[in-house]
């Protein structure tokens, strides 16, 4: 089994930063892709930025220029750096992990989310 454990979220005011960490761990082999997704109240999920084992970054067009997606793959650890906060980054973020288990399987894992709410 494989566990993701997210953290970092909570309330801040527009133009405010919060950095969010996910944590891979159990019966892990190789952790490739991680990524962070976020819903929205009402609304579909969304990729929010995504980075490959080798380092490689994608990001939606919201959020370029305002966040940074980075890893340690010693921890086997994902972060989310968000700077500039707007309302329209409200939402429940949550972490996902492409992870090669110790039996040789491959799957998609998801953290339980965490909230990110922006508000004066």
């Amino acid at each position: 089994q494989v566990q993701l454990v997210e953290s970092g979220g909570g309330l801040v005011q527009p133009g405010g930063s919060l950095r969010l960490s996910c944590a891979a761990s159990g019966s892990i082999f190789r952790v490739n892709a991680m990524g962070w997704y976020r819903q929205a109240p009402g609304k579909q999920r969304e990729l929010v930025a995504d980075i490959t084992s080798g380092g490689s970054t994608n990001y939606a067009d919201s959020v370029k220029g305002r966040f940074t997606i980075s890893r340690d793959n010693a921890k086997n650890t994902v972060y989310l750096q968000m700077n500039s906060l707007k309302p329209e980054d409200t939402a429940v973020y949550y972490c996902n992990s492409v992870v090669l288990t110790t039996s040789m399987i491959l799957g998609g894992y998801w953290g339980q989310g965490t909230q990110v709410t922006v508000s004066s």
